[in-house]
Parts: structure tokens; C-alpha cells; sequence
């Protein structure tokens, strides 16, 4: 069944489907039933088993706070299906806005770190099972499946070793947050000049890795920390950690786009063990 029935289906008969901008993974499009209903929907061309699924129940798992998520509609095998929201230009309050709805969205708090549940980051599922530490948890959990992906993983392996034997490199303990999981820059934007999330991959952990996902792939502002900091102060020495959260990323990045993001796996896993 193609996404296109499977959401008629659900929703009643589709009278025009018009292809948007999306992400680097999926296609994307601007949907309006016969019944005049708009929705923003998600496909792939073969998704994994559940993807869709665990996207809603991650959104939903993020509502209800005052960091907006787009509202589910429907999900099945090959669509995802949101409410339509109207992007556009920040408003002049937009980095102190997000900096205290991203820490209240942290402190809302998770069970432990992952999910009782799955998530995906892209269509790469995660590993949410419980693990002892969060030294332990990020290697095992989180650099070293993905790693594994890589054609060339065995030289990463030592060096994830050390790592995990460095319980200095990741802070000071702390509960575990509701994390985004997958905060950068294109999974942000505004509605009506306020900020609102989208595209999460969820999961328990230090609040550290949304703010470190941020940097990764642009700036974020003093402002916004400043904002971020008036509601949960972050613990001495986050901004050097910083490089031990951003290995993720880069690891995903690596296994579903190759290229250099190799290298500055390598290079980071380098400096830190």
C-alpha cells in the first residue's frame, strides 16, 4: 500500500498533496483533504518497521509543556501525519523563549536513561535498553552500535574503550532529562515568532546532548543560555563536554552520509581518550 492510500485510508480521500522542503531523510508534503483538513506528512520510501510510530509517541511524550511540538494526526507503516503549522521569522524574544522552554522541557525528567519504548535517530534505531552509568550507557548504548554500522569500525573500538573507562569526561551526576534527542538547528523553528521542536528522537539522558547537538551544527547564543540558565543551572565545565555529546551525532552522521563526518568522528574520539 502506498502512503498516499494508507493515509486515505486513516483520514478520508486526499484532494491535492504538494512536496515541501523536508530533512535529509525524508520526503515531506503539504496535504489538504476533501474536507478541507491541511496536514504536514512525513514519508520514506521504505521505512523501518515502527519509524512512524515511535515519532508519534516521542512527540507526545514531549507535549503538554510550554516548548511546543507539532500535534499528531495519524501515523501508519509510511506516513506520519501533523498538523500543518505556518513556519516563519523568529520573534525578538525567540532565543530567551527556547533557552527556558528547553530547560523546563529537560527538567520534566525521564524515568532513566533511554526509553521504555523504541526510538530511531533518522532510520537508525536506538539501543534504549538500561545500562549501569552514563559512561557505560553512551558507549554502549549509543556510540558503539552506531560505530558498529561503519565499514571501518575496528579502529574506532579502542578508543571506545577508553572512553567508557573516563567516567571524568561526562560530568557531574545528575537525573535524567526528556531529551529532543535529535536538537539541531533544522528540527527548530518558529510559529508565530515562537519556537517549536519537531523531528524528535527521544530518549532519557544528560540534559547536556540537546545543548551540545545545538552547537554542532550552528551557533547558540549567550542569550539563550543566559534564558536556559535562569531555570536550571548547568553544571561547571558543560561547554568542554561538549565534544563527548557531539561524538553521537557525528557517529549517525558518519554511518548515513559518510564523508568527512569519519574523520571528525576519529579526530574527536582522539581527543578525548
Amino acid at each position: 500500500m502506498t502512503w498516499r492510500a494508507e493515509l486515505a485510508a486513516a483520514l478520508g480521500p486526499i484532494a491535492h498533496a504538494t512536496a515541501v522542503a523536508g530533512g535529509d531523510v525524508n520526503e515531506a508534503w503539504r496535504v489538504e483533504l476533501a474536507d478541507g483538513a491541511r496536514l504536514f506528512v512525513k514519508t520514506h520510501a521504505a521505512p523501518p518497521p515502527g519509524l512512524y510510530a515511535a515519532e508519534a509517541a516521542g512527540l507526545a511524550w514531549l507535549a503538554g509543556g510550554a516548548l511546543r511540538v507539532p500535534r499528531v494526526i495519524a501515523a501508519g507503516e509510511r506516513f506520519l501525519a501533523l498538523e500543518w503549522l505556518a513556519l516563519g521569522p523568529r520573534g525578538a524574544d525567540f532565543d530567551a523563549a527556547f533557552g527556558r522552554q528547553l530547560a523546563a522541557l529537560h527538567a520534566r525528567g525521564a524515568p532513566r536513561l533511554g526509553l521504555d519504548g523504541a526510538s530511531y535517530l533518522a532510520t537508525l534505531a536506538q539501543d534504549n535498553a538500561a545500562a549501569p552509568d552514563v559512561a557505560t550507557w553512551w558507549v554502549e548504548r549509543r556510540l558503539r552500535p552506531t560505530i558498529a554500522r561503519l565499514a571501518d569500525r575496528a579502529c574506532f573500538d579502542r578508543a571506545l574503550d577508553r572512553l567508557a573507562a573516563l567516567p571524568d569526561r561526562f560530568g557531574p551526576a545528575e537525573p535524567p532529562a526528556r531529551l529532543h534527542g535529535d536538537l539541531w538547528w533544522g528540527n527548530v523553528g518558529a510559529c508565530d515568532g515562537a519556537p517549536v521542536i519537531f523531528d524528535p528522537a527521544v530518549y532519557g539522558g544528560p540534559r547536556e546532548i540537546d545543548l551540545a547537538m545545538l552547537a554542532l551544527f550552528g551557533p547558540v547564543s549567550p542569550r539563550l543560555i543566559a534564558a536556559y540558565e535562569d531555570v536550571w543551572p548547568l553544571a561547571d565545565g558543560w561547554r568542554a563536554r561538549r565534544a563527548v555529546w557531539q561524538l553521537y551525532p557525528l557517529a549517525v552522521h558518519a554511518v548515513l552520509f559518510g564523508g568527512s563526518y569519519t574523520g571528525q568522528l576519529a579526530r574527536g574520539l582522539d581527543a578525548l581518550t
